[in-house]
């Protein structure tokens, strides 16, 4: 039998009582407080204990062997910040992010994992390379949004959290470059339709209301090159 089926099996299994609770309400959103004090908290990860639920969890299915991600449906995770994808774990579990019908197979296992085992798996994937990419083009169509925003817009530049060249910013901003072009669509859409809201006090949102749609798509990319 597959990785796959087994996983879906899993997940047909566990799934009506892991997400039996999606009617309740979301946990409180974030504040800068709130957040501090949760990676505060974060225990510490073993990264070799991570790699064993990466594979008992069949994490790879979607996100590759060392988190690299070969399908346009899923991000890459490799080389991103422990902080980060532990923060995207505990959104996943406490129902604050839920765009749509692909995050219920991480709602399930997100309901599955403790907060150790969640510390482990980020402390797995920051032990990664990040995605091999080419250098950012100054003469990029989207590269004054990048660097310089849109001052008219009250648009942030991208470099101010993520870095000059998407490398990631502090704690838990993620990494951009490499990521799969497909999932940044996706992702700025959410955020600028508001049916993804689990960033703090709705940086992400703010910076992507005012984007078009030709935008989205050049910075994904842009980063993804």
């Amino acid at each position: 039998m597959s990785k796959h089926l087994l996983l879906f099996l899993l997940l047909f299994v566990l799934g009506g009582q892991a997400l039996a609770g999606q009617g309740e309400a979301p946990a409180e959103t974030w504040t800068p407080v709130r957040l501090h004090a949760a990676l505060a908290a974060m225990p510490e990860g073993d990264a070799e204990r991570g790699a064993r639920l990466h594979d008992a969890l069949f994490c790879a299915s979607c996100h590759g062997e060392r988190g690299e991600s070969l399908s346009r449906h899923w991000p890459a995770l490799s080389g991103q910040r422990a902080p980060y994808t532990y923060k995207m774990l505990l959104d996943y579990r406490d129902g604050l992010r839920h765009e749509d019908a692909r995050a219920e197979m991480m709602v399930v296992l997100a309901r599955m994992m403790s907060e150790q085992d969640m510390a482990d798996v980020a402390a797995f994937y920051a032990a990664q390379p990040l995605p091999g990419s080419a250098p950012l083009k100054k003469g990029h169509p989207v590269n004054d949004l990048v660097r310089r925003g849109d001052p008219q817009r009250l648009i942030t530049p991208c470099a101010s959290c993520h870095g000059v060249e998407g490398q990631g910013g502090r704690n838990e901003t993620p990494s951009l470059a490499g990521q799969r072009p497909e999932y940044l669509v996706r992702t700025l859409k959410a955020f600028r339709d508001n049916t993804r809201h689990n960033d703090v006090h709705q940086g992400m949102a703010q910076f992507a209301w005012d984007l078009s749609d030709e935008e989205i798509r050049a910075l994904a990319e842009y980063y993804a090159r």
